[in-house]
């Protein structure tokens, strides 16, 4: 191989290798910064770019994609001087590939201490019950204290996340037995009102049941007075009926002997039974009183044809 062919293998791979670095390809979501010369020239998008080189590079790569962070567990002290292990995760996003670049030296460590010392401050401004509570107020201040500063950064602070907030095992067991009385109180109160409600219902019920068996009452009452009075008015009905009927008979011809004959049984019949009443046989001591009693039946008998007759 001669001197002439090597140098030309040489400017062959030289050119190649300058065409290698002069093309960027930048993957989607991602912002490549470029340096001229150890100053900030421009920001690549996605896609094929050209770099010069030697004279440019690319100095910083930013994902544009949505980032977790953890952020350490650490102790907080509440309004009431109670301590809290609190530990919790934050959401960002690089929108600004210059800012980003140049804004902090480590964006990443800078969110994550002020997101602690935000957290922090703001737990000091809560008592204890109130950290338990108010989760989302907790978040959305510290996503609003970390989203201003971050500004200058170039990144948006989306959202940030408690996972675990531990108090002491002192105030954890206090914890615990408040909500045990406090449940066991509840549950002698639903008792109460549990047998306080039986008691109106029995009540409710006895009254209602008292009613009900005086309005029966009241209405057995009625239809008993109503019964009454109809078989009043019937019998007295029958009764009317029955002497317009005697009365009748009685203009037939025979009809007068026909009374005297049943006025005389009567007045026998009567006599006998009262006879048999008692263990002495009693003796009218003038036979002619019946004689004198169904002629008297009789005279009452004969003034009442006389009566002028009732209508029907």
């Amino acid at each position: 191989m001669t001197e002439s062919t090597i140098v030309l293998l040489v400017i062959l791979a030289l050119a190649i290798l300058i065409v290698v670095k002069s093309i960027a390809i930048v993957p989607q979501q991602h912002a490549w910064v470029v340096e001229r010369l150890g100053k900030f020239d421009r920001v690549l998008s996605p896609g094929a770019g050209f770099v010069i080189p030697f004279i440019e590079r690319v100095a910083y790569k930013h994902s544009l994609k949505e980032i977790p962070l953890d952020v350490p567990s650490q102790i907080c002290i509440t309004r009431d001087n109670t301590q809290l292990q609190v530990d919790g995760i934050l959401y960002f996003q690089v929108t600004d590939a210059m800012r980003a670049s140049y804004g902090s030296s480590n964006y990443i460590v800078a969110i994550t201490q002020l997101a602690q010392t935000t957290l922090r401050s703001v737990i000091g401004k809560l008592e204890l019950d109130k950290t338990f509570e108010e989760r989302e107020q907790i978040n959305s201040s510290i996503v609003n204290a970390l989203d201003e500063a971050a500004l200058n950064w170039g990144v948006k602070v989306l959202r940030y996340e408690i996972k675990d907030l531990t108090p002491p095992a002192e105030i954890l067991r206090a914890m615990q037995a408040q909500i045990t009385a406090e449940r066991e109180k509840r549950a002698l109160i639903a008792a109460s009102e549990g047998r306080r409600q039986e008691q109106i219902n029995i009540a409710t019920g006895e009254r209602e049941a008292a009613i009900a068996r005086s309005e029966g009452e009241k209405q057995a009452q009625i239809n008993q007075a109503q019964g009454e009075a109809t078989a009043v008015v019937t019998v007295a009905e029958a009764t009317a009926k029955a002497i317009l009927q005697v009365a009748e008979a009685i203009q037939h011809p025979g009809g007068m002997e026909a009374v005297n004959l049943k006025v005389a049984e009567r007045y026998v019949d009567a006599f006998g039974n009262l006879a048999k009443t008692n263990n002495t046989l009693i003796v009218p001591a003038n036979v002619s009183d019946i004689s004198g009693l169904i002629a008297s039946a009789l005279t009452v008998v004969k003034g009442t044809q006389g009566a002028p007759k009732a209508p029907n």
